[in-house]
C-alpha cells in the first residue's frame, strides 16, 4: 500500500508538481468499473489530509457502490485546453491509479468531517485511495514533445520523452 505521504517521503518534488495540477481544478475526474464491468466517470472532489488522499461524497453514489464491487479507480486530474499559438503554455495534466479503500468508522469519519472544511452535515461517504500508479504529462521545453513522469509501486519514479 502506498499513501499520499508515502509517495511525498520518496518522491517530495515530482508529488508537490502532482499536487499542483490536482490542485488546478476543483473537480476531478473518477474512472470507476461498473457491476458489468464497464467504465463509468464520475466528478468528484479530492482532499488531501493527514498523508492520505480521499474521496469523500454524498450517500448512495454509484461511483461508491462501484469501489464497493471493485476497488480498482483510476483519478484524472481535469486539463485545461492548450493554446495552440503556445503549446509550451499548456499546465498538463496528473493521473493515479489504485484502489479505493472505504471508511466506514463513525469515528474515523466524524473526524475527518471535523479537520475537512466544507463536509455538509449528515450523511457521506468516504474512501481512502491506496496509490500503485501516478503520473505527469506536460510539454517539453522546447514545446515540440511531451515529457512524461511516472511512478509505480515498487518500481520507483521514470521520465519518458515523446516526440
Amino acid at each position: 500500500m502506498t499513501s499520499w505521504g508515502a509517495l511525498t517521503a520518496a518522491e517530495p518534488d515530482f508529488t508537490h508538481r502532482l499536487q499542483e495540477r490536482f490542485d488546478a481544478f476543483l473537480h476531478k475526474l473518477l474512472a470507476t468499473l461498473r457491476h458489468d464491468g464497464s467504465p463509468r466517470i464520475s466528478g468528484i472532489e479530492t482532499t488531501v489530509h493527514d498523508g492520505e488522499l480521499w474521496l469523500p461524497g454524498m450517500s448512495a453514489g454509484r461511483k461508491f457502490d462501484d469501489l464497493r464491487r471493485d476497488p480498482r479507480l483510476a483519478l484524472h486530474s481535469g486539463s485545461g485546453d492548450s493554446d495552440r499559438a503556445d503549446p509550451g503554455a499548456w499546465g498538463g495534466d496528473a493521473k493515479i491509479a489504485g484502489l479505493g479503500i472505504e471508511i466506514t468508522d463513525e469515528v474515523a469519519l466524524e473526524a475527518y468531517r471535523d479537520v475537512v472544511p466544507g463536509v455538509p452535515p449528515g450523511p457521506f461517504e468516504l474512501f481512502r485511495v491506496d496509490i500503485r500508479e501516478a503520473v505527469l504529462i506536460r510539454v517539453g521545453d522546447p514545446p515540440d514533445h511531451l515529457v512524461i513522469e511516472h511512478w509505480h509501486e515498487g518500481r520507483g519514479l521514470q521520465r519518458v520523452e515523446r516526440r
